[in-house]
């Protein structure tokens, strides 16, 4: 594989993995902006934003779009979180020029007032049918409390109150103050033309005009509280708990992903033993968030309601535990290499390369092969695992549970 770097004039950066032995390319747009470059008055619109790319520009309509990606047969969607928003698609090599030029279009959408107010009602849907997933819901309200005071509390799908009372001028100005070229990766990865990829991106999207854009990244003020809601229409209680984090920059992110899958991997943790294996809890699972300036620790815990009191206690137990002793060299081997097996799956594909690619550029502004990202998980010692706990003093959590218990 060969890592080629470019930056148009106007700020673009093109991100190109080469690699003539795979039988597909993959590219996608990442933009630095989600729920948390949002004010209060634009709740949710770098979501909604994301579903009017795909309604038209000024040379295509939605059908249009949706026809063009189907007669080239690309595997295609975009997405958006509190970080970042992007845009991809992966197609056989022939349809390069094709896919390039589509895409460009599409992002720099025509935002059409009767089209936004149509899609506005997919949005309020697609809320309430969030609303029916506890997960979700405690996710949402696990990042409200934990972030409280921080950007990272916002909801990436916005409230009911926010998308109903936005316009489609509000999106307009949005667009127009993070949608900078300069605030764009264009990543692609696997089988294609290099050269011709990057003249035909520069002709299509070299005389985007750039402008400044810029990001708040205060300091975390790390909530602790423990809140519950009840919900006599849920059978399970759902629990999410949440310390403090390394960062996306943080070289101790790949010594939180290992401790994250020491606690509670879904098969072989410690949570796994203590919690699923013995029936106690139906779920247990951790990871770990790494964001941009900021990060936490989350465990998601699923159980009985009347055992959610004994669920949380060993999970403490288990914390305290780890801040206390570490972990083993055994349990970090075994994680390691769990580890290692799905970076390694995950680039095997062009889209896991692109996506890889993309996001690191976008946040970091630098490039690792697959072999750099093994060799600095496979760096991660218990020592280094027990440092990282320490410093980030995970002793200290927020719990939010959501089901039928009224306490815990």
């Amino acid at each position: 594989m060969e890592f080629k770097l470019t930056t148009l004039d106007n700020g673009l950066r093109i991100a190109a993995e080469i690699n003539p032995d795979v039988a597909s390319m993959a590219m996608g747009f990442f933009c630095l902006t989600g729920s948390r470059d949002e004010t209060p008055e634009v709740a949710g619109v770098s979501h909604f934003l994301e579903h009017m790319m795909f309604k038209g520009t000024d040379t295509r309509g939605p059908l249009d779009i949706n026809r063009e990606f189907d007669e080239i047969g690309a595997d295609y969607n975009a997405s958006t979180s509190e970080e970042m928003t992007n845009y991809y698609a992966a197609v056989l090599p022939e349809f390069q020029d094709r896919v390039i030029d589509l895409w460009s279009d599409m992002m720099r959408p025509k935002l059409d007032t009767d089209d936004f107010n149509m899609e506005k009602e997919v949005i309020l849907d697609e809320i309430a049918r969030y609303e029916d997933v506890p997960y979700f819901r405690t996710y949402v309200k696990s990042m409200s409390v934990f972030f409280k005071g921080h950007p990272l509390a916002n909801d990436v799908l916005g409230s009911r109150e926010s998308i109903g009372a936005m316009t489609a001028e509000n999106m307009r100005g949005y667009f127009e103050r993070q949608y900078s070229p300069g605030n764009l990766v264009l990543s692609v990865a696997g089988n294609f033309d290099h050269d011709r990829f990057v003249a035909s991106v520069e002709q299509r999207c070299g005389d985007w005009k750039p402008f400044d854009v810029h990001r708040e990244r205060p300091d975390v003020p790390g909530n602790f509280e423990t809140v519950i809601e009840t919900d006599a229409n849920l059978t399970r209680q759902h629990m999410i708990l949440g310390s403090r984090g390394p960062s996306r920059t943080d070289d101790n992110r790949y010594a939180a992903s290992v401790f994250g899958s020491i606690l509670g991997s879904v098969t072989n943790s410690r949570l796994y033993y203590a919690l699923v294996e013995p029936a106690i809890a139906d779920e247990a699972m951790t990871y770990a968030d790494t964001l941009d300036g900021a990060g936490a620790m989350l465990t998601y815990l699923s159980c009985d309601p009347t055992r959610a009191g004994e669920v949380r206690d060993i999970f403490t137990r288990e914390i305290e535990k780890l801040v206390a002793e570490g972990p083993t060299e055994d349990e970090v081997t075994t994680s390691v290499n769990k580890i290692a097996t799905n970076v390694t799956l995950g680039s095997e594909m062009p889209m896991g390369r692109m996506m890889m690619v993309g996001g690191e550029q976008l946040f970091l502004g630098t490039y690792s092969t697959p072999d750099d990202i093994l060799q600095r998980y496979l760096a991660v010692t218990a020592e280094s695992i027990h440092d990282m706990i320490r410093e980030c003093d995970m002793s200290q959590f927020a719990t939010v549970t959501l089901g039928p218990a009224e306490s815990l």
